[in-house]
């Protein structure tokens, strides 16, 4: 992990130093539906999970590579989590990560639209988080996740994965897609083989400047 977060360094410093690039700064925001994968030994606890709606908001920096090809940089607020309906009530956790994907873009120009292809790690930090049980005909109780790496908090704050999605541009707007596949185990606690992760699917709408 060591290495591989040397390596990002060093791919964002040569992006950085490129001068001779063309450059765009972007915003974007949209809809993200988000779940998690919790499993052990004894099986799949996540297999009746629902997707839980949020957002995604943040800034993005692309690099021209040439006529087909670029690379984009953002610094991304994303909500990910689960839902879950139970007998007798449902539970969910909300949780909010800033996330840093470093993508490559492919893509043509056919007239004023450019489709596009992107993929590429992200790195996430958890930012802030809550789990929310509500009985029926109960009241709404809600815990503040703890974060770190000791058994006696929730979740570990690092995640990191892959992400990839398609989109469009025209007239500087953007319109894509993306999924974000996390590959980090945040469990505290990982005795029995117990994993949880995230899997976030995002649709976003921008603007480059």
């Amino acid at each position: 992990m060591k290495n591989l977060g040397k390596v990002l360094i060093f791919i964002l410093l040569t992006i950085a130093s490129a001068q001779t690039f063309a450059q765009r700064i972007g915003i974007q925001g949209g809809l993200n539906l988000s779940n998690m994968l919790i499993k052990d030994d004894a099986g799949t606890y996540s297999d009746e999970f629902k997707m839980n709606p949020g957002f995604n908001a943040g800034v993005t920096l692309e690099i021209g590579l040439g006529k087909l090809l670029s690379a984009e940089v953002g610094a991304i607020a994303d909500t990910k989590g689960f839902k879950w309906a139970l007998e007798g009530g449902t539970m969910k956790a909300n949780l909010i990560f800033v996330d840093v994907p470093v993508l490559l873009r492919v893509g043509p120009q056919f007239g004023p639209i450019k489709v596009f292809a992107a993929a590429g790690p992200y790195f996430g930090v958890g930012i802030t988080g809550k789990r929310i049980s509500k009985p029926d005909g109960g009241s709404k109780t809600t815990e503040d996740i703890k974060w770190g790496n000791s058994e006696n908090e929730d979740l570990k704050r690092l995640d990191y994965g892959a992400k990839f999605g398609a989109g469009a541009e025209f007239a500087s707007f953007t319109f894509g897609a993306y999924y974000s596949l996390g590959l980090a185990n945040l469990e505290t606690v990982t005795d029995g083989g117990a994993k949880t992760s995230t899997r976030v699917l995002s649709l976003c709408v921008g603007y480059k400047f």
